[in-house]
């Protein structure tokens, strides 16, 4: 599994520092690359970019 972030994204960059695997990179919104993006498993309980989103637009898929 792999998050996605959605068109609601108002790019305001909070997930990217977050991201433990460095997968959220900023291209017209944010992205995050599903080849290195581990859900934080094996680094923090939750997935922390969900966690700091503030407009929610960060999905599992």
């Amino acid at each position: 599994m792999t998050m996605t972030i959605t068109d609601e994204c108002i790019s305001c960059g909070a997930c990217e520092p977050e991201c433990p695997t460095e997968s959220i990179s900023e291209e017209d919104l944010y992205v995050i690359n599903p080849d290195t993006c581990v859900d934080c498993k094996g680094h923090f309980d939750e997935p922390q970019c969900v966690a700091v989103c503030p407009v929610d637009c960060i999905e599992l898929v």
